[in-house]
């Protein structure tokens, strides 16, 4: 006589509690990556922020001397268009540093004020440098001597900002805004027209 077929039992384990909190921390974690995204995107889309412009409107120097043992004194002067064509973004410039360069040589520092730009605003900033015995490389004083013999002098202007937008009532975090303006090409001789030169940014 054959044995009645035996009942096999199916022992069901839970997942323990940990896994389980786990996954719904990771699946918190997605969800408000996603929505900070969305968020973001719409933010952008309904914003849409535009490009700043900068541009060197004039430029000039003033008592430009270098000496017998290639140390340089002289003074620059620029005036540098700041244009924000955003239609609801506005900006703040809390700091602002200015540098002036030839070639691979930095000839002088300085800051300009700061200051708070409206959208569709157009800024006209006063940018004054001086190069106080500043020591120059020997490559680097026999170019600038050839260059005044000119008349001309090609010189590299650059502004680093800390900002922050303004929309509304809300204002963001600060970040770095890089203003870059090459091959500025100043006279030497006042009676001459200035060259406007247009500037790169990077935020």
């Amino acid at each position: 006589m054959a044995n009645p077929p035996t009942q096999q039992t199916t022992v069901v384990t839970k997942p323990p509690p940990r896994n389980h909190i786990l996954r719904w921390v990771a699946t918190f974690i997605l969800g408000l990556i996603i929505l900070v995204g969305l968020a973001v995107l719409i933010i952008w889309l309904v914003l849409k922020p535009k490009r700043f412009i900068f541009s060197v409107e004039d430029g000039s120097v003033n008592n430009f001397k270098i000496s017998n043992d290639n140390h340089l004194n002289a003074s620059f002067n620029f005036a540098v268009r700041s244009y924000n064509p955003n239609s609801k973004v506005s900006v703040y410039y809390d700091s602002i540093e200015s540098r002036l360069d030839y070639d691979d040589q930095t000839l002088a520092f300085n800051v300009v004020s700061p200051f708070f730009q409206p959208h569709h605003n157009v800024t006209r900033l006063q940018v004054k440098l001086t190069a106080s015995y500043t020591t120059l490389l020997s490559s680097v004083s026999k170019d600038l001597r050839l260059e005044k013999k000119s008349g001309k002098i090609e010189l590299n202007l650059s502004l680093k900002a800390r900002i922050r937008f303004k929309v509304g009532v809300w204002k963001s975090s600060h970040r770095t805004l890089i203003v870059f303006c090459p091959s500025i090409l100043i006279d030497f001789s006042k009676s001459k027209t200035f060259d406007r030169t247009n500037c790169s940014v990077d935020l």
